[in-house]
């Protein structure tokens, strides 16, 4: 059974604005890069355990696909900055 729903009144969603000025630090551990990327760049899931919370990104340089551990102050930080989360669900 799917953990997805269907919203029929768009209008009724919260919208979050996000400056674009908003940017985040980070490192490519393959070429050992380090550049700025914008909240859009950056992907938070966040799952059951600390195992399972993590976010992601492409590196800029390489085209490394990087997916990086999260702890509740980095999970606070992308979500105030307006990353995107994906919430995990456990098929109970």
């Amino acid at each position: 059974m799917s953990n997805l729903s269907v919203v029929s009144d768009v209008s009724s969603v919260p919208t979050v604005v996000v400056p674009e000025s908003v940017r985040f630090r980070a490192a490519c551990p393959d070429c050992r890069a380090r550049f700025e990327l914008a909240a859009g760049a950056i992907r938070l899931a966040i799952g059951a355990t600390s195992r399972t919370t993590f976010y992601s990104f492409t590196c800029p340089d390489c085209d490394a696909a990087v997916r990086r551990p999260a702890g509740e102050r980095i999970v606070e930080l992308l979500t105030d900055g307006g990353v995107r989360t994906l919430r995990l669900h456990t098929g109970r």
